[in-house]
């Protein structure tokens, strides 16, 4: 829901990050590589009982990685696999970090299994709708230019990450978020199959 207007804020300054680094011979896939792993250092110090606030550098600066992957892409030579890479490393740091805080404190499994299981659901439905949107030759530049087809959704990539940032600072609060949350996500889901059925019935 947010991701329409984080673009508008946050695209201007990556695209002009984008071609001085891209100049400087960084590439895209290697910077996707460097977001990942600052998003796992992230979930790292989580799991390992460190203190959330510090998990919050790592995974900011993670997420302008992210960022500035698509920004240094387009002012190269974008690919279908840089692409792949970056979804797949965004699914991958989503997971970490919820499977941190159940890792830091196990009283947390059923909550964190229950979000955990919304993210495969709606990542299953944003997936698959960008599949068929693909065989449709359907494109929409809403999110940005993007390798894949991106849906709008009541909960997509803003607001995760604002989630990640409250349970960094209140990780008390992991359980009853993690619900709230999930449940968001499951609503998210259904309004995403709706909407294909109502697009990809024929």
């Amino acid at each position: 829901m947010l991701d329409g207007l984080m673009r508008r804020l946050i695209d201007p300054p990556l695209d002009r990050a984008g071609p001085m680094l891209a100049r400087r011979g960084w590439s895209a896939d290697a910077v996707t590589m460097v977001g990942l792993a600052l998003g796992l250092l992230a979930a790292g110090l989580v799991a390992a009982g460190a203190s959330t606030l510090w998990a919050i550098l790592p995974l900011l600066a993670g997420r302008i990685a992210d960022g500035l992957d698509g920004a240094i892409a387009r002012a190269g030579r974008r690919t279908d696999f840089g692409g792949y890479l970056d979804i797949t490393c965004d699914f991958l740091f989503y997971a970490a970090l919820p499977l941190a805080f159940v890792l830091r404190a196990p009283e947390n499994g059923a909550a964190g299994a229950f979000l955990l299981a919304s993210f495969y659901v709606n990542g299953a439905s944003f997936l698959g709708f960008a599949v068929l949107a693909a065989k449709r030759g359907m494109e929409t530049t809403a999110r940005g230019e993007k390798s894949l087809y991106f849906t709008a959704g009541l909960l997509e990539g803003s607001e995760t990450i604002l989630f990640f940032l409250f349970l960094c600072l209140f990780p008390g609060l992991f359980a009853p978020a993690a619900w709230i949350f999930g449940a968001l996500c499951f609503v998210t889901a259904a309004s995403r199959v709706l909407l294909a059925r109502r697009l990809f019935r024929d």
